[in-house]
């Protein structure tokens, strides 16, 4: 084998559409006000159901609220509430649920193994374009949740867009300053290059980034940043096999969340683990499955989420001996 390449057995909980960021390139948002909110019984029937097939990281991904809304309190606390629910009923939550504040971070984190938010990019020009209407998408507002985490010790995955009207000095620049947090605070887990794939409900009326890039992208991310930053690339995204291997082999060594949907990308539908073999295998590369916290950072977690991470180690490295009898 030349190599071991990560996925996590996901499934993805979206507390709200709702949105008050209007991003032209979504595919995900519906307007404040026009999508109900997941209640707990419907997301504990889901749960139940998924309970013994493999399923180990449960997402809880959100629109946004906005910070100064009436209803910005429940909304927390929906998210809050489906993170413990998910915790009882034995999965490990991720967060994403654009930028927080810093006590919500706070409480989020007795509740989360990991979080995350999406640098995309930093270039403020953005906000004269795709990021016009959106106000939680400026740029010193995203880079304070990296720096919040940090502080709270918050295993933290970020990343990229790619192809939403930046230049390549955007991307080095990006990179430089995750390397820059990381080197202060050891909390980035993996960075996420994903490429910009128009979808049917956005307005961006712009071409797919082009995928025979994102080698040389991945080449230059991994000479920037730290080598114990994982690199994570959408294999959705990526509709070629052979240039899906060419991402692995520049550096990418993680696949993300392999779940029944990619809620992100909706027109994209995640490839199964056993069709990701088939591509993976002849080619010298072993598909793995891990957990949305590395080990590294199992000491900065709750006494609780430890014993659920510990339980799910052993049952990763028992089906690894059993499958290699």
């Amino acid at each position: 084998m030349t190599g071991t390449v990560t996925y996590s057995p996901a499934y993805t909980l979206v507390p709200t559409y709702e949105c008050f960021n209007r991003c032209s390139y979504c595919n995900f948002r519906t307007a404040p006000g026009q999508s109900p909110w997941m209640a707990l019984e419907s997301a504990a029937k889901i749960l139940r159901g998924l309970q013994k097939q493999g399923v180990c990281e449960i997402l809880i991904l959100s629109g946004e609220v906005h910070p100064r809304s009436p209803r910005r309190n429940a909304w927390f606390e929906r998210i809050y509430q489906l993170c413990e629910l998910a915790l009882k009923l034995g999965f490990l939550p991720h967060t994403n649920a654009g930028p927080l504040s810093f006590a919500e971070m706070e409480r989020l984190k007795s509740v989360n193994v990991s979080m995350g938010l999406m640098l995309e990019q930093l270039t403020p020009e953005l906000l004269k374009t795709v990021h016009q209407h959106a106000p939680s998408k400026m740029p010193q507002l995203r880079l304070q949740q990296l720096e919040w985490a940090g502080k709270l010790q918050i295993p933290f995955t970020t990343g990229l867009l790619l192809g939403i009207g930046e230049t390549k000095t955007d991307w080095w620049d990006t990179l430089e300053a995750i390397a820059s947090l990381h080197q202060r605070w050891g909390h980035i887990q993996e960075v996420i290059l994903q490429p910009h794939s128009p979808g049917s409900q956005q307005s961006f009326d712009a071409p797919a980034f082009n995928p025979h890039q994102l080698p040389e992208v991945i080449t230059q991310a991994r000479e920037i940043l730290p080598s114990d930053i994982t690199i994570q690339i959408p294999p959705n995204l990526v509709l070629d096999p052979q240039w899906l291997l060419a991402c692995i082999e520049a550096g990418a060594r993680d696949l993300g969340g392999i779940s029944p949907k990619d809620e992100v990308n909706p027109d994209y539908p995640h490839l199964s683990a056993p069709k990701l073999i088939k591509i993976l295998e002849p080619a010298g590369w072993q598909l793995v499955p891990r957990l949305p916290v590395y080990s590294q950072y199992d000491n900065w977690l709750t006494p609780q989420l430890q014993m659920a991470v510990k339980q799910w180690r052993t049952e990763f490295s028992q089906n690894l001996a059993l499958k290699l009898l």
